[in-house]
């Protein structure tokens, strides 16, 4: 994701390397990573685990870069046991020259590629070419991207596994019996007298916002909830409302809600959850949780429109307030309906 402190100057690859961890929101090991160059600043950073591209998988890295819009970009391969390996380096320098070649065909200059051993206090970089450039990492934790990032609220992962720990099913759920719940539901409505959709969409919204309130206050929400928030959300226009309780004054509760659903429902109710904790971390800037939640969501259902789109958007460095437009659609479903959602909150200055 673009990182949001325009006065960060790409100006020593010791300073560049101890930002990405800020920008990606972990440390990452075993990484091809690229940064983008957008008018003499850092643009989108893109992370894809090396082992792939190694083994030639570099097509779809170049076209996100592509998309991204940069002017050219800069690798960072990250490597503890081969970045002091002679042998690994010369694959490295293959690896270089084979992503410089893509990304000409592309439009987009590769700058240059540095090897480091790990992004943490005492890493050590040194260019891939055989340059004779080499030294320590600045500090990561001291580094201005991950100053802005702490003040601005976002939380630094040690590592993309504990990361996705975020997300991580809750086994102590009951995946069958959530299932058999949300069917039960489904023909009880079925068999249920015809009213007017719109009050029973009102209503359903209504409970949604009512379970956001009682999870922050600490209530422990059952299998049963579960089902019936599940249920709740396969009304699309249920669904588009309650996008909009990203932007508003209840988004932090919402996120928790959208946590425990994604780890806690199964099938295609946990792509719908993954998704919208996804929207709710795209929109504050939490670049990392919005996508390794599209990612498990994509995987979920490779077919999900709203996933498709937000993870486009994500990969090619959409700005988190353009992304901000779409919860307008379901303050506008809402009022139809009758419902309040809690009132918004203007968007965090970039920079």
């Amino acid at each position: 994701m673009t990182p949001k402190n325009p006065d960060f100057v790409l100006n020593r690859p010791a300073a560049l390397i101890a930002a990405v961890p800020a920008v990606l929101g972990f440390a990452p090991q075993k990484s091809l990573v690229l940064v983008g160059v957008d008018r003499g600043q850092m643009g989108a950073v893109m992370r894809v685990d090396l082992t792939d591209c190694l083994g030639g998988d570099l097509d779809h890295l170049v076209d996100v870069a592509s998309a991204s819009h940069a002017d050219a970009v800069i690798a960072v391969i990250v490597d503890a046991e081969g970045a002091a390996c002679r042998l690994c380096n010369d694959s490295y320098r293959e690896l270089s020259e084979d992503l410089g070649e893509l990304l000409a065909d592309n439009g987009v200059v590769l700058l240059d590629t540095h090897v480091v051993d790990r992004i943490a206090a005492g890493g050590r970089w040194h260019c891939v070419d055989g340059c004779g450039a080499g030294g320590r990492i600045d500090d990561p934790s001291s580094s201005p991207l991950s100053v802005a990032a702490v003040l601005d609220g976002r939380r630094l992962y040690g590592s993309r596994a504990e990361l996705q720990e975020v997300i991580a099913v809750d086994l102590e759920r009951d995946p069958a019996a959530i299932a058999r719940t949300v069917a039960e539901l489904a023909a009880a409505e079925q068999a249920a007298p015809a009213e007017d959709p719109d009050v029973a969409r009102g209503r359903t919204v209504r409970r949604i916002i009512a379970a956001v309130d009682r999870l922050a206050a600490g209530a422990n929400l059952t299998d049963a909830d579960l089902a019936a928030l599940a249920y709740a959300l396969t009304d699309l226009i249920v669904r588009d409302i309650v996008y909009g309780l990203a932007v508003g004054e209840a988004a932090a509760r919402a996120e928790a809600l959208w946590v425990l659903l994604a780890r806690g429902l199964p099938g295609p109710w946990r792509a719908e959850a993954l998704t919208l904790l996804a929207y709710s971390a795209y929109v504050r800037g939490d670049g990392p949780l919005a996508g390794v939640a599209l990612e498990q969501a994509l995987r979920v259902d490779p077919t999900h429109r709203m996933a498709g789109l937000l993870d486009d958007a994500l990969q090619s460095g959409l700005r988190p307030e353009r992304i901000r437009q779409l919860a307008s659609t379901g303050y506008r479903l809402a009022r139809q309906l009758g419902v309040e959602l809690p009132p918004r909150r203007p968007p965090r200055a970039a920079g």
